[in-house]
Parts: C-alpha cells; structure tokens; sequence
C-alpha cells in the first residue's frame, strides 16, 4: 500500500482505542497491533520514512488494514497479545520457546486424585502450573506424599461402590499413605481438607497449611493423645525443612513476578521469577525474536503479557527494570532502585546471563544450532586458516576401526555446507589386506570411494580428511595419485592426538587456534567419523559377522585363535610372544607357524 492509497482511507480509520490487522495480497495476517488512538498510529506508518528496513518490507506488502475497536487499552493490550500468540504472525516479536510443560492436575472425580501431566485438556480438572521442570513436579509429588495423605489408586470410589463394600484398602492404607476412603474410612470433607493444605502447598502457601497442623497437633495434646501430637509435629518440620531448601527473599515482599532482559542484535532473553510469599518458586528464560526494531520495554511489555498468561500468574505486582506499558486492570509495576525487590531483580539478571553463556557454550560445541549464514562464515574461516584453492562446502572425512588389533574397518562421513549430510555416509570391511595394517586399508578404502565417484561422474569433495597423521595420510595420496586426482581436490592429515593438521609432503604441521571455529568444525567432523566406525565395529562383532586376523593364517583355525585371544587380549600382544609363551597355549606346531607368519608381516611393513 503506498502513501497515496493510505490517504485515500485515513478518514476512516477509527479514533478509539483497538488493535489493527496488516494484511498481504493473498490475505496473509502480517501484523497485529494495539493503540489508543487507532488513526494516529496507523499512520505513523505511512507518513514517514522508516530506518527499519524490515518496517519499510512491512509497509511495501501491506494490502488492506482490518480493526477492532475496544472499551480500552488494557482490552487492546490483552486482545493484541491473544492474537499473536494464535497466529503468530510473520512481522510480530516472535517467541522461542515451543516447549511442553508440565502440570500437576487434581483430577475432577469424586475423592480426586492428584498426579502428574503433561497434557491438559478440558475435562473441568484443576491443572496446577505450569513447571518449567520434570524434576521439580517430582519433587514436589515427594513432599505431597510425605505431608498430605491422599490415594493414588484409580477405582472408581462412587458413593454407591463403597456402600457395597466393593473394595478392600491396600498397602498404601497400611503404610499410612492413605486413609482408606476406599473402605468409607475417610469422609469426602476429610478429604476435600487434605486437598485443600495440597492446593496451598502447590502454591507456595505454606504458612496456612502449618496453621492446619498446629491446631491439630494442639488438640490432639488438649484430649492427651501425644503420639498422635507427635505425628502432626514432623508434618510442621517436614514443612520448615521442605522451606529452607526454597529460595526465600524475603517473606514480606509477598507474591511478585519479577523480568529482566537482556539484548543481543535482534534476539532478546527475558528472564522471569515467580515470587510467592517470600519463596523463588518458578524460574524460566525464554528467548524472543525482534521484527521491526521495537524497544527493550516494547519487547519486555510482550515477553510478561505471554509468561503470565502460560504459567497462570495471577500476582499483582511486577517487578522490572524499566517502565513499561502494562495496562492491565489493579497490576502495579516496579522498578525498584535498591533494597530486596533491587537484590530480586539482580538476581533475575544473573540467571538470564548465566542462560546466555550456557547458550553459547553449547552452541560452540553444536554446530547444527548455527544458521545457515554462519555455517559458511565458518567454511570461510576454515579456507583461509588452511589457504584452500576453494571453499570447503563438501568435505569427507575417513577414519580406520578396529578391537584390540582385530577385525578392521573403515568409515567416511560428509559434511555439506557445514553440516552431516548422513545419507552419505559410508562404511567399508576391508577386502585386500590380510591382518591389521592401517595404511594399507587407508589406501583401499580411499581408492574405492573416489573410483565409485569418478567412475559415475560425481562431484568430489573439495576437503579430503584422513584421521591418523602423516603415514595414512601418505597412503591415502597414493590412491589420490593413482586416481589422477591431485589439485582436484585437498587432502589433509589429522593427527589424533595433538589435532595438527598435515599436508602432504609438508614437514611442519599446521596448529589452528584451540578455540577456533574452523578447528571446532574439524573436530566435530572427526568425532562424527569416530562415532561412526565404532557403531559399524560394534554392530558387525553382535552379529558375529568378523573373522579374526589369526583366523586366515593357514593352520591356525578358530578354537586355537580363541584360546589366543582370551589368553593374550589382542592380535598385537599375541605378535610379541616367543614361541615357547604361544606353544603353553596351542603346542609347538602352531606356535612355529605363527612365529612365521609375524615374521613376515614385519619384513611387508618395512
């Protein structure tokens, strides 16, 4: 919509306070916003040139504008931030954070139940929740169990059912988990008491459910029965224990939602905390995508609008560190300059930088969580660190397997743009080389991977990565050779231990910096192709696929070849035996013949 088609209408944008629709050509929503003043802040939009480029991209695809009008701006804020949530529209702050939580759900029959779920549906249960942690839902589940007596059976306990004696108390009774309502041993509002200390303590409500057990702990002293006293006295410390393990501030700032933010180029993370009665009982950082430039307090405006609405806060004060528009009916917002509501803020601050770093440390050692953009930043990098001819888009890496000097094959993985490209992935069992020789193998497996390729006219890599060092990677560049492959493609030697990297017919090694993409990128890429040879290895031994080294040397079959390995563990630890050490094992016919065999071998190998 240009400037002068918007003039055409402007006259007839509301003036009352609602939220307006962009629209595209194809009637696709492309933005959801709210005002006081719908006319004025429509156009704003039109009436000047914006810096933005991704407002401008807005305003050129802008086909026709729809409106609501509503009483007030707290009713535009809440229907803006309804809309966006359904239908998360392209040009809108976009959150991400698509994650499933879970609840603690009192199911809706008589004497209810209470466990946990991760789905909630409209079947009139009370859903407590959500928690940002399996572990604390368990935990939470644990401390229940120990404090409030409620069953975890499912029968159906209708009135009618335990009339009828239809069912007998089971172990839980007996342990004292339960009352036995099954049996008409407890009443439904003996129950529905139980369930409400439950409800308080899910809640963080934990000053009323010690009041419930003090006064029954006072009147069971009163008519004398002490042990039953007793038994209300470890609730209350049970409580005071399950207290001081919670994060408490400070019991008089009472239940507060407390947000920080903090910005990175377009993303932003906001931190919350739950607050309830002094105690930290919910924390959760969720990241957030800026399209059209908007302010910190814009974004933090929409990030505590959407966290209340998923966790059902229904605290009256929030607490941040900036002013925002929060038009939401008896809600105060602060933004506290020192004291224990500063220190909360503070400590909302660190959580959402600890979640920053924690990101970027896993995000260096996860390359598939890069964009597409920074992937070929990296292969950039990487072209210039080892001075490639081209940039490194496709790169193969080949690495030799084998147990204890036994049953040997080999692996290759390929990278595209930076990323596994799994479907060409390929493993090899080694067909011309008699015995564990990883040169030798090196060399087959090379020379039949690019015979294939050239042989069907496929593109090759333009990074080879042999892991092993200069002697494999010299055996590789004789089927390279023998190819007449050489300035096609580059081939480089990894040395397992130290990561040089080596050329061929280089003396000196090349070092990349330890923290360096480009090396991240080699050792993701060595570890794909180490993980990849072990699992073929692993594989091909269950199913008793190999034979052994000893196994193909004539004479020595494979009950003596048993009995060898089981005594001496390895091929190479056999090799190194006299023949006297080998004949305790397999007589001195066999042992002569191995003595032969390994001689040989060595007079190959030189």
């Amino acid at each position: 919509m240009t400037q002068k088609e918007f003039s055409l209408i402007a006259s007839t944008i509301p003036t009352q306070p609602g939220i307006y629709k962009y629209y595209d050509e194809a009637n696709e929503l492309l933005y959801v916003g709210k005002a006081k003043h719908l006319r004025k802040r429509v156009s704003s939009y039109f009436s000047k040139t914006h810096a933005s480029y991704k407002t401008h991209e807005l305003v050129l695809r802008i086909h026709h504008i729809e409106f609501t009008i509503v009483n007030n701006e707290q009713d535009a804020f809440l229907l803006e931030n309804t809309l966006i949530k359904e239908f998360q529209p392209r040009f809108n702050i976009s959150l991400k954070d698509g994650k499933t939580y879970p609840y603690i759900v009192i199911k809706k029959e008589r004497f209810p139940r209470v466990f946990f779920t991760r789905r909630k549906i409209n079947d009139g249960s009370q859903y407590l929740g959500p928690y940002t942690s399996v572990d604390k839902v368990r935990e939470l589940l644990d401390f229940i169990k120990q404090t409030i007596l409620l069953r975890t059976c499912k029968l159906n306990l209708s009135e009618k059912n335990i009339q009828k004696g239809k069912f007998k108390v089971c172990l839980e009774y007996h342990l004292g988990n339960c009352k036995g309502p099954c049996e008409g041993l407890q009443s439904e509002v003996d129950y529905n008491q139980e369930l409400l200390q439950l409800v308080n303590l899910l809640k963080g409500n934990l000053a009323p459910v010690n009041q419930h057990f003090k006064k029954q702990m006072q009147e069971h002293v009163k008519n004398m029965e002490f042990e039953k006293a007793a038994y209300f006295k470890s609730k209350i410390e049970h409580i005071k224990n399950y207290q001081a393990r919670s994060t408490v501030v400070n019991t008089r700032i009472g239940s507060v939602d407390v947000f920080s933010i903090l910005e990175d180029g377009n993303i932003a993370y906001v931190n919350y905390l739950a607050v309830n009665e002094g105690s930290i009982v919910q924390t959760k950082t969720i990241m957030l995508e800026k399209q059209l430039d908007e302010t910190a307090a814009e974004v933090l405006a929409f990030a505590t609008a959407q966290i209340r609405e998923s966790f059902g806060s229904t605290n009256k004060e929030i607490i941040v560190p900036m002013a925002i528009e929060f038009p939401e009916e008896d809600i105060t917002i602060s933004v506290p300059k020192a004291g224990d509501k500063k220190k909360l803020l503070e400590l909302s601050e660190k959580n959402v930088n600890f979640f920053i770093n924690d990101l970027k440390k896993r995000k260096m050692l996860n390359l598939e969580q890069k964009t597409a953009d920074e992937k070929i930043k990296i292969l950039e990098q990487l072209q210039k660190d080892l001075q490639l001819s081209a940039l490194p888009l496709h790169i193969e890496c080949f690495d030799n397997s084998n147990l204890q000097g036994s049953y040997p094959v080999s692996a290759m993985v390929c990278f595209k743009n930076g990323e596994p490209s799994k479907a060409e992935y390929r493993r090899y069992k080694i067909k011309t080389v008699i015995g564990i020789n990883d040169f030798a193998s090196m060399k087959e497996v090379v020379y039949r991977r690019y015979k294939r390729l050239t042989d069907e006219n496929q593109p090759l890599p333009q990074l080879i990565v042999i892991d092993g060092g200069k002697g494999q990677l010299s055996a590789a560049m004789q089927s390279v050779s023998g190819l007449n492959l050489p300035g096609t493609t580059s081939v480089i030697g990894l040395a397992k231990n130290e990561e040089e990297i080596f050329f061929p017919g280089d003396t000196d090694s090349v070092k990349l910096p330890w923290d360096s993409e480009s090396l991240k990128l080699i050792r993701r890429i060595r570890d794909e192709v180490h993980n990849h040879g072990i699992t073929y290895h692993r594989n091909l031994r269950s199913k008793g696929t190999f034979t052994n080294e000893l196994e193909q040397v004539k004479g020595i079959g494979k009950a003596s070849s048993n009995r060898l390995l089981k005594e001496f563990k390895s091929v190479k630890n056999i090799s190194v035996k006299t023949k006297d050490e080998l004949a305790t094992i397999i007589g001195n016919a066999k042992a002569s013949i191995l003595i032969g065999y390994f001689k040989d071998k060595k007079k190959g190998l030189e």
